[in-house]
């Protein structure tokens, strides 16, 4: 019990001894040089012991450090993967509308009657002719978002278009449905 609490600490390795800590009375000697002067080997640490000031926990962190950076690349790579995945998944529902939809459109230049829907958080319109609109309010037509654009389509084509994609579909008429409101779907305003 004759060495002290920083002595034993210093022994054990847990503590380092500071230059700036050591008194001037305290400081070891250094060995003389003179010994193996020259000699290459003289200048290396012993065998089992590392160069560096540092030690194992040094190393751990270093192999904790790369271990998450590889986690983190290969992280960025799988959202890469799935963000093609998903553009090509978009890309190919794209063209599926597009051939479905080609030459399908109800349309007609001379349509004045507007009939307006909600789509996303606005009140949206599509023209059409009284006899479209009739037929929009029975469910047997329906209108279909392609391009920025509302297009009447047929029943059939509607439900294959939302099919391919939900979102492409944005009205189709139940006619057994009961009326939300009090207000008639076939009202003009």
């Amino acid at each position: 019990m004759a060495d002290s609490l920083r002595d034993q600490l210093l022994k054990s390795g847990l503590v380092q001894k500071l230059r700036s800590e050591a008194r001037p009375a305290e400081r070891p000697a250094r060995p003389a040089r003179t010994e193996n002067k020259g000699c290459p080997s003289a200048s290396r640490p012993p065998k089992g012991k590392s160069g560096r000031n540092g030690n194992a926990g040094e190393i751990d962190l270093a192999r904790a450090y790369g271990l998450r950076d590889r986690a983190e690349r290969e992280q960025k790579d799988l959202e890469k993967k799935q963000a093609e995945q998903r553009a090509r998944e978009k890309a190919e529902r794209k063209q599926k509308l597009a051939a479905l939809l080609s030459d399908k459109a109800l349309n007609k230049q001379d349509a004045e009657i507007p009939r307006h829907f909600p789509h996303g958080e606005k009140i949206r319109r599509v023209y059409c002719t009284a006899e479209q609109l009739a037929e929009v309010n029975s469910g047997s037509l329906a209108v279909v978002q392609y391009r920025g654009r509302y297009l009447l389509v047929s029943r059939e084509i509607g439900l294959k278009a939302g099919e391919i994609s939900p979102e492409a579909l944005i009205l189709l008429c139940d006619p057994d449905a009961a009326a939300e409101d009090d207000v008639p779907a076939d009202l003009v305003w």
